[in-house]
């Protein structure tokens, strides 16, 4: 008996220890400082576009007939939920928003909206979920002539295929690239009309690679970069990396490098004055067993990079933290304006603590001369 009560004793005391260490380490990752490195010679200027004390993530930005439109998810938080609105908004000069409409998927979650501007209308692509976790099965895509009224939601052919950013090159044919909902391959589709869609080549097989960005380059090549998890673990993977692929036209043929310096989630492509750039996630070192790369327990922040057909190179973070990315990107004049999430910016958050917690949505102004001489340091 006096055994038993010992044996029950030293549970109680273990488990109390226990308690006591995860209510210390959630008490140090709440109040942890946050550590991004902006770098003063990019000239940014950033501000806070939308902060009610929801969960607000996954944005796009565009300009389209004389003004900024913006669209990013709102919901209880990271993970699915059926209350997940896509919101528009319109601004004139990027700092002050009207709120235009609101879309959903009945009973469903939906994510990651897209914006292109085909023909004399604005198409809005988005990713259905059914998931707790953030893994859609479909894409759906809304348009409309104004902004404020939209067409419902309708499934977009092929299905299973989960579409990132169409581009065009001559205003004419609209490619997308998109990725298997079972994750693991990327293809290139194109268009005419942002509804009929029909597949051009395969990008890339393997390494669980999903969220796929494409931008053209000065000679009419595409360069593509994908996410490639390459395990689903909570922990992440240490070889998790960004793919970067070139193919030139008819873009049947496509190259390959892997980039380690970061497994680019959330991806947003744009080039000036013939160089590539990108705006994504980071993960932030060090990276041990629990916080590999992708670990929903290591920090991330959202970062500038510059892309070559060789991989990635950092540029500079942004002002971000915790739950963050999913850029927009457009360009006005010689300024650069992005659109992201992120936690607080006064804390450094793990991944998984952001998730739960309310996010903002941030606009940032960078000076692209300034960005050419930043990546001119890192040909």
């Amino acid at each position: 008996m006096r055994r038993a009560l010992c044996l029950l004793k030293g549970l109680a005391i273990g488990l109390a220890l226990v308690v006591l260490g995860v209510a210390l380490l959630l008490g140090y990752w709440y109040v942890r400082a946050n550590t991004a490195t902006v770098e003063a010679a990019l000239g940014l200027e950033t501000w806070v576009a939308v902060s009610d004390g929801t969960h607000n993530s996954n944005t796009d930005l565009i300009y389209w007939k004389d003004a900024f439109y913006l669209v990013h998810a709102t919901s209880p938080w990271h993970f699915a939920s059926s209350q997940t609105r896509l919101r528009v908004l319109r601004s004139a000069d990027g700092h002050t928003w009207e709120r235009l409409a609101e879309l959903d998927v009945p009973d469903q979650d939906v994510r990651d909206p897209k914006f292109a501007s085909i023909g004399d209308r604005l198409f809005l692509y988005a990713l259905k979920n059914r998931a707790l976790t953030a893994e859609p099965y479909g894409t759906a895509v809304a348009s409309s002539d104004d902004g404020r009224a939209w067409s419902p939601l309708q499934d977009v052919e092929p299905q299973g295929w989960l579409f990132w950013r169409p581009k065009t090159r001559d205003g004419g044919t609209w490619y997308a690239p998109a990725y298997w909902h079972e994750h693991g391959r990327a293809v290139l589709l194109k268009s005419t009309d942002g509804i009929h869609w029909e597949e051009v080549s395969t990008i890339y097989s393997g390494d669980r690679a999903d969220e796929t960005a494409i931008e053209f380059m000065p000679d009419g090549s595409l360069l593509a970069t994908a996410r490639l998890e390459v395990s689903d673990s909570i922990f992440g993977h240490r070889d998790a990396a960004t793919l970067v692929a070139v193919a030139s036209p008819p873009y049947a043929q496509w190259r390959y490098a892997r980039s380690s310096v970061t497994r680019l989630d959330g991806p947003s492509l744009f080039s000036y004055q013939g160089r590539v750039f990108a705006v994504g996630r980071a993960h932030v070192g060090p990276h041990g067993p629990l916080t590999r790369v992708g670990s929903i327990f290591g920090r991330k922040r959202t970062a500038l990079y510059l892309v070559t057909p060789d991989g990635l190179v950092h540029l500079s973070d942004l002002p971000s933290a915790g739950d963050t990315s999913y850029a927009g990107s457009v360009i006005r004049g010689d300024d650069l304006y992005i659109s992201y999430y992120t936690s607080r910016t006064d804390r450094d958050w793990p991944w998984i603590l952001g998730m739960l917690l309310p996010s903002e949505i941030r606009m940032a102004r960078v000076p692209l001369p300034q960005l050419l001489e930043l990546a001119a340091g890192n040909p």
